[in-house]
């Protein structure tokens, strides 16, 4: 079950990250109230992970997931730049988090 809290806290994460593009500065009510609940249910799940994931493994997957998540959606909605280096070096990430996952003793 850590992992699939830990899934979750990261795809918060993403929302979060996300979300902070549509706050402008936290002076929208909406698109910060909905920030600010993305960024407590993402913790609150990396919390409940940790009880049965070590913290190195928790919080680099965590991260990783709200890294490739948050320039996917950059590039897929934002137009941001999508250029073959940023591709392999976004899938260099894929990999760790995947490796970390098949590795992990849970």
């Amino acid at each position: 079950m850590s992992w699939v809290f830990l899934f979750i806290a990261g795809l918060l994460e993403v929302g979060w990250a996300v979300g902070l593009k549509y706050t402008a500065g936290f002076t929208k009510l909406l698109p910060s109230a909905l920030t600010l609940a993305a960024m407590t249910g993402s913790i609150g799940l990396l919390g409940l992970a940790l009880r049965g994931l070590p913290l190195g493994t928790a919080y680099a997957v965590w991260t990783g997931i709200g890294t490739v998540g948050t320039a996917a959606f950059g590039m897929l909605v934002l137009g941001e730049p999508a250029g073959a280096a940023r591709i392999l070096c976004i899938g260099l990430i894929v990999a760790g988090i995947l490796g970390l996952k098949l590795l992990s003793p849970h």
